[in-house]
């Protein structure tokens, strides 16, 4: 049977590339395509794939709190992570929301080829130029480090900083999230706390350094 693939990135054009070079594969197929992490957890119900090629920067809902959800709610389902970003920051955020492959996009043909078929049975695949950097990290493991303020981070706060870091009001990341004003401030005034930080302009600066909202994608 072919592994049943969802693709999900936030540009048009990639998932068109992506579409085109899986068509030429006889054991991998399409099943869906989804340009937020919102749609892709909603068609992961829907379509049930087997492994889900995962964009890093997104805007609504980024690649690291959709991966985390679709592995929490469906075990079986496989995620590959999809970006242009080196940074150890992000490979690491991935790897920990439970994604079981990293490949850069613009090494993305071959590799994630390879990457989709490793994870439709249960292996990893690493991009050889971010490869070196979790190897690094699982060898620093040996000598544990305090709690970061980020992985203080409720799923719920880390959403609400992602919206706030893309400029939406409290009513508009309410509106998003399901949500009432009162709770979206509320996280608000959590995160301001656990993080020490004060103000949108600080609050987005290190949203996009932890790699939870990327212009870049």
């Amino acid at each position: 049977m072919s592994i049943r693939v969802l693709l999900v990135d936030d540009h048009m054009m990639m998932r068109d590339g992506l579409r085109a070079l899986i068509a030429g594969q006889p054991d991998i197929e399409v099943v869906g395509e989804a340009s937020d992490g919102r749609v892709a957890l909603d068609l992961v119900r829907t379509l049930h794939p087997d492994v889900v090629v995962m964009d890093v920067g997104m805007a609504e809902l980024n690649g690291v709190e959709a991966t985390r959800r679709i592995r929490t709610e469906f075990e079986r389902v496989k995620v590959v992570a999809l970006s242009t970003h080196t940074d150890k920051r992000y490979v690491h955020h991935m790897l920990e929301a439970g994604a079981c492959g990293y490949v850069l996009k613009i090494a993305a043909h071959d590799e994630l080829l390879r990457a989709v078929r490793a994870a439709s049975v249960g292996r990893t695949y690493l991009s050889p130029e971010i490869a070196g950097s979790v190897v690094e990290r699982s060898t620093s493991k040996s000598q544990p480090g305090e709690p970061t303020a980020y992985s203080s981070l409720g799923p719920r706060e880390r959403e609400v900083l992602q919206l706030v870091a893309e400029g939406r009001t409290s009513g508009e990341t309410a509106k998003a999230m399901h949500i009432s004003i009162k709770t979206v401030e509320t996280h608000r005034r959590n995160i301001t706390h656990k993080l020490g930080l004060h103000g949108t302009a600080e609050l987005t600066k290190y949203a996009i350094r932890e790699g939870l909202t990327s212009l870049e994608g």
